[in-house]
């Protein structure tokens, strides 16, 4: 019997796929847990109209993470720390930091998770971050640590 999975199951095949099953592991197993249905016609169209969607949204997403890119590039965000003699901060930068002021600053919302920093920012100065947007799509970010 022809099955397509409606979630990953281990041994078998990965959502959205069709396997070739036994009625029985069909029936007793698959069908009862909604791990899959039976591949007629209706459920091979859903299939296919599912999949044109997550194209069509995987898309737009990356389309909207290369504006993003864009905006950001060229663009600065400051972020000033208390420090004391010789430029040295009390404490260091953190991403939730830097997303907040690009929110105050730049109108831009960027997911404090998403800002990658390779060195802890300890210091005063100009840095640059990057900020991952979608799995194709990196941008840079230029920090510039100011005393408060």
């Amino acid at each position: 019997m022809k099955v397509i999975l409606l979630q990953d199951v281990k041994s078998l095949g990965k959502k959205g796929e069709i396997v070739d099953v036994s009625d029985g592991y069909a029936r007793n197993f698959i069908f009862p847990k909604k791990y899959g249905v039976e591949a007629n016609a209706k459920n091979l169209n859903d299939l296919k109209l599912q999949k044109a969607n997550d194209e069509k949204v995987a898309a737009e997403n990356l389309a909207k993470a290369q504006e993003l890119s864009g905006k950001l590039k060229d663009r600065k965000v400051v972020v000033k720390l208390k420090a004391g003699e010789g430029g040295k901060t009390f404490g260091s930068v953190s991403s939730k930091e830097i997303a907040e002021a690009a929110a105050e600053q730049l109108d831009l919302e960027i997911d404090k998770k998403k800002i990658q920093i390779a060195d802890p920012i300890k210091n005063l100065g100009d840095y640059e971050v990057t900020v991952k947007l979608h799995p194709q799509v990196n941008a840079t970010l230029k920090v510039t640590v100011e005393k408060a």
